[in-house]
């Protein structure tokens, strides 16, 4: 069973910067189509960004455009979430998924994923 690992999250101020990372500690991602969700308690988890399996295509939330970057290191079996001018909006959960990535198109929808990660808490606030 694929487990997903998070890490990077933290307290950070508005307009700073922040880089999310998940693993898969003795799986290999290469074959994964991985998704960045945030879940607000009280609300719906919120697709973020996602990536191929190669990494040569993303997508994005309207409300992270331009601030969010996602990427993945096939050899360091990681990808990552780059997050900057981070406002308190920003302020959830963040958690990685993935789904196997043959014939499947590229998605923001949870239900989409089948491996979940535990979640990393991203709080922006001064």
């Amino acid at each position: 069973q694929l487990q997903l690992v998070e890490s990077g999250g933290g307290l950070v101020q508005p307009g700073g910067s922040l880089r999310l990372s998940c693993e898969a500690p003795g799986f290999t991602l290469d074959s994964y189509m991985i998704g960045w969700f945030r879940q607000v308690p009280g609300k719906e988890r919120e697709g973020v960004s996602c990536i191929s399996s190669s990494g040569g295509a993303t997508e994005y939330a309207e409300s992270v455009k331009g601030r969010f970057t996602i990427s993945r290191d096939n050899t360091k079996n990681t990808v990552y979430l780059q997050m900057n001018s981070l406002n308190p909006e920003d302020t959830a959960v963040y958690y990685c998924a993935a789904v196997s990535a043959i014939l499947r198109p590229m998605s923001l929808m949870p239900a989409e994923y089948d491996f979940w990660g535990q979640g990393t808490q991203v709080t922006v606030s001064s």
